[in-house]
């Protein structure tokens, strides 16, 4: 009986092998109809999809569950009136958009450049939530810059940096800033723990940006990377 039952035993772990290797090749798609997202990230063709290892694990960068709040404190699913929140299907919706030419579109990773050092969303420039918070050294003239060179933000006439700082803490930057052109922003960061692209967002609404052109994809590079998506370096 005994070589039987090895014959058997070494007959189901052949087959929990060869399960397990079939399991692993299976394909990882985005969606049961989509399999991947070209998008063009420094004058290169990146293909954006997750990876095919079925027994992939999470970047370490992003394994750690219990950082200190404050101020790594959980955001809230809707950041403010009329900026809508985006899951991953709905950022990809823009990332091709972008990709087919829609130049009224820019994806912002609010990071600091050190974590977008480490990897970030193809298709994403850097705009850091520094460049646009005056507590954090922002200066006038360069959220003017950021506003008109990268956001298709124009002014009203001849503005000087002055009236610009005065409108921006009166309040009264409509009198200074046209935003008729301006860009759809897609902003993220680090994740529902990270609170770098809600600022950019709030200051980008007391600057009078409109909201229904600030969309924020909440999950960041968190979920991104537990998804098992490909990042790119800046």
């Amino acid at each position: 009986m005994k070589p039987i039952k090895h014959a058997l035993l070494a007959t189901v772990l052949a087959s929990a092998i060869t399960t397990a290797h079939a399991d692993e090749a299976k394909p990882v798609g985005i969606s049961p109809d989509l399999m991947s997202v070209d998008i063009m990230h420094n004058g290169a063709m990146v293909k954006i999809m997750r990876n095919q290892d079925n027994g992939n694990t999470v970047n370490p960068a992003f394994a750690k569950t219990s950082r200190a709040c404050p101020p790594f404190c959980i955001q809230p699913m809707t950041i403010a009136e009329g900026v809508e929140t985006l899951g991953e299907l709905e950022l990809l919706a823009y990332i091709e958009k972008m990709h087919a030419g829609d130049s009224s579109i820019l994806l912002a990773d609010s990071r600091t450049p050190d974590w977008v050092a480490k990897g970030t969303i193809p298709g994403a420039v850097n705009v850091s939530w520094t460049e646009l918070t005056p507590a954090k050294g922002a200066t006038t003239q360069g959220i003017m810059d950021v506003m008109t060179e990268r956001f298709g933000v124009k002014l009203k006439g001849e503005v000087d940096e002055i009236e610009v700082d005065e409108a921006i803490v009166g309040g009264t930057v409509s009198d200074v800033f046209d935003y008729s052109n301006a860009k759809t922003l897609v902003l993220f960061c680090n994740g529902m723990w990270c609170g770098q692209s809600p600022a950019s967002i709030k200051s980008l609404l007391k600057f009078g940006y409109p909201a229904d052109k600030i969309k924020w994809y909440r999950d960041g590079m968190q979920s991104w990377e537990i998804l098992g998506f490909n990042t790119v370096k800046p």
